[in-house]
């Protein structure tokens, strides 16, 4: 079975469904993760393989399994970018305010990397903006840092909504 599991990691990051397809009828570990502790579906999600996601998700990838770093599947579709992914991350239930080991989360990785499609939705899908990393630094705080003034926006927007609702 090692082997069949070495092969899922590759056929994830190429988007190769009837590999993935074939491996999981196969009895491949589904969860399985490399020397990084990257999984099928971090590897996927990371570069852009919306229907290997799906299918990994529908087979009972963990959602919210994390790398040897803390890393999960959105914080990397976060980092990257990549709105469709993180829809389809959030509506199968992954947790928003999962931290990495520095603390980061996936909002703060849309706020830093000035990925504000991904950031927008994130905030509406109620992510936290009160949580700091390590250093200390909020979502707001990173933003700022690297000039994403539209992130900012955002953000204020956000605060301003909470606070009027409560």
């Amino acid at each position: 079975m090692e082997n069949i599991n070495q092969l899922i990691i590759p056929a994830a990051r190429l988007g190769e469904i009837e590999v993935i397809q074939e491996l999981i009828e196969r009895g491949v570990e589904i969860n399985f993760r490399d020397e990084k502790g990257y999984t099928p579906l971090i590897i996927a999600c990371y570069n852009n393989q919306l229907n290997a996601a799906e299918l990994l998700l529908s087979a009972g990838a963990d959602i919210n399994a994390a790398d040897l770093g803390g890393n999960t599947a959105l914080m990397g579709a976060s980092f990257k970018g990549y709105l469709p992914i993180a829809k389809l991350l959030v509506a199968n239930k992954a947790d928003l305010n999962l931290q990495h080991g520095n603390g980061g989360t996936a909002l703060m990785f849309a706020s830093m990397f000035g990925r504000n499609d991904v950031l927008s939705f994130l905030l509406t899908a109620g992510a936290d903006t009160t949580i700091a990393d390590n250093r200390g630094q909020t979502a707001y705080d990173l933003a700022a840092m690297q000039g994403n003034n539209e992130g900012l926006t955002l953000l204020e927007q956000h605060s301003v909504r909470c606070n009027e609702i409560l």
